[in-house]
């Protein structure tokens, strides 16, 4: 699975935000890959491109996303509904890399919003809890055509989002604006709806599933996988379009091993046999060679699986429990 990793800079001021990313100092970032299909190599490419860059200074978290498309449309204008109706983009934050209490914003090209945090993930119970909101969001669209006309063709339509670090501190558990070298798990989405306009107005598709285009891949029809989504390291040097990308966390392969863990754990409880703390019933593969002293401890309803491993010259210890919470201590 492509996982993707992307180097935020610093900037000490941003011009208003009008969703139009063909100015300072959005032109110095770098983009991110082309989107590519949720279920990565096993679908086609998309065949429209979506991309995206990020910035951030004092107060925000910025995200600016271009997204192309010859027919730009939206109908829904109230705050908080199910906004993947329409075609979206759609961003995935979790800030300390736990699997648990993370963010979601969807934004369709009426800038119209619909912002959400998740308690843990829908496969292990959620809740989403729909009523919360980003205190002090800020976001803005702009149409390279004419949106909702059926009669023309477009270029597409682009964002500018800025969150305020305020709200992403709330479950971050850490320092909120990030530090030099941080490094926090984001991801975005592209719903897509095939549509026709013969009728003069643009009509989904009967029959037919919305196409969904991601940053990283996540293996299956599942925005809800925060262990599979990127890695955003933080700089405090100014953007530059040259910019190297960061390599994965050293901590990634034992991040991995433990989600293998977790799903043949689950594999086993929904196949009624319950979990197990013996390594040897659970299939997995060879153990990487960074973990020592791997353990599992089980009740009927619960289990943990810790290992440890030594990573930078630091001895660390790492957990993940049957909710898919991964946690790490030194």
């Amino acid at each position: 699975m492509n996982h993707q990793t992307y180097l935020c800079c610093h900037v000490d001021t941003m011009p208003p935000l009008d969703g139009n990313l063909n100015k300072a100092p959005w032109t110095h970032a770098p983009w991110t890959d082309d989107f590519v299909d949720i279920e990565g190599d096993l679908k086609p490419k998309p065949h429209l491109r979506t991309r995206a860059k990020m910035l951030w200074d004092a107060t925000y978290l910025y995200i600016g996303a271009e997204i192309e498309d010859p027919h730009v449309w939206g109908t829904i204008t109230e705050r908080d509904a199910v906004i993947f109706y329409d075609n979206d983009f759609e961003v995935f934050i979790d800030p300390d890399g736990d699997n648990h209490q993370y963010y979601e914003l969807e934004m369709n090209a009426l800038n119209t919003v619909w912002d959400l945090l998740l308690i843990k993930p829908y496969r292990d119970g959620g809740p989403a809890v729909n009523g919360w909101d980003i205190a002090g969001l800020k976001t803005a669209v702009h149409v390279d055509g004419t949106i909702n006309d059926p009669t023309d063709v477009d270029k597409g339509w682009s964002v500018e989002i800025a969150i305020p670090w305020k709200a992403l501190a709330e479950c971050a558990h850490k320092k909120a604006p990030p530090e030099n070298g941080d490094r926090w798990r984001i991801n975005f989405s592209r719903v897509q709806w095939e549509t026709s306009h013969n009728t003069g107005s643009y009509i989904k598709t009967p029959g037919r599933r919305e196409d969904n285009w991601v940053w990283t891949p996540q293996g299956v029809i599942d925005m809800h996988q925060p262990e599979t989504w990127g890695e955003v390291v933080f700089s405090s040097q100014p953007p530059t379009l040259d910019v190297p990308r960061p390599a994965i966390e050293p901590a990634t392969v034992v991040r991995r091993f433990l989600m293998q863990i977790y799903h043949a754990q689950r594999k086993r409880r929904s196949e009624k046999l319950g979990y197990t703390s013996k390594v040897s019933d659970l299939a997995l593969p060879e153990v990487p060679k960074t973990i020592t002293n791997l353990r599992i401890e089980t009740t009927s309803s619960r289990f943990v699986a810790t290992a440890e491993s030594i990573l930078g010259g630091k001895n660390e210890t790492w957990q993940v429990t049957e909710d898919s919470r991964i946690s790490r201590s030194l």
